[in-house]
């Protein structure tokens, strides 16, 4: 039996009646110019979305340095401080003063460009300001305290202010009901809730 040999020819190059069809360069360029006319549009919408996140984002991470603040207390069995310097734009979280001359897990944060923190003091139930001398302060920066078994003391602030300079965006850190935790709350369901207690 011969064995057949078969032989294939592939055509190389162009035919010149082919169906294919390519972009020319006038469409390359108009194509180019629709994207960009397209992202100047969109550019200044997504510079606020992209803001607005940095507030976002720096209030959940204020609120989870209260959750591992408190949660650090009650697993050391130390008081831990989450302090806030308004006029250095920055927090942190350490052991109070007096148990540990170095505090290893100590953290330290600075907002985020353009924003503003500002700490309010605790008010009594009666509506008078808590006497100013009985708020205990690291460093002459308000902070809030975790007691070892996890309870926020007093003296701390109630709620947490971060703006938003050029936006004029607000977000409320604020004690939940029962005292025990903080959450974030949007300017307009705090101002309600003032309403309310009025």
């Amino acid at each position: 039996m011969a064995a057949l040999e078969v032989t294939m020819i592939l055509p190389i190059g162009n035919k010149p009646n082919s169906n294919r069809t390519a972009f020319t360069l006038i469409e390359l360029i108009l194509v180019m110019a629709m994207l960009l006319i397209v992202i100047g549009v969109a550019a200044p919408t997504l510079s606020r979305f992209f803001k607005g996140r940095n507030l976002d984002s720096e209030a959940r991470r204020i609120l989870s340095l209260t959750k591992y603040g408190q949660s650090r207390a009650v697993s050391e069995g130390i008081p831990v401080v989450l302090w806030i310097d308004a006029r250095q734009r920055t927090y942190g979280l350490r052991e109070a003063s007096g148990y540990d001359s170095l505090d290893e897990k100590a953290v330290e944060f600075t907002l985020y460009e353009n924003l503003q923190i500002e700490p309010m003091l605790p008010a009594l139930q009666t509506g008078v300001r808590v006497d100013q001398s009985a708020i205990k302060l690291v460093g002459n920066v308000p902070m809030i305290r975790f007691s070892p078994d996890g309870s926020i003391t007093d003296t701390s602030p109630d709620r947490i202010l971060l703006t938003q300079k050029l936006q004029k965006d607000s977000v409320w850190i604020v004690r939940s009901a029962n005292r025990l935790r903080y959450e974030i709350q949007t300017p307009d369901v705090y101002a309600r809730t003032d309403l309310q207690t009025k």
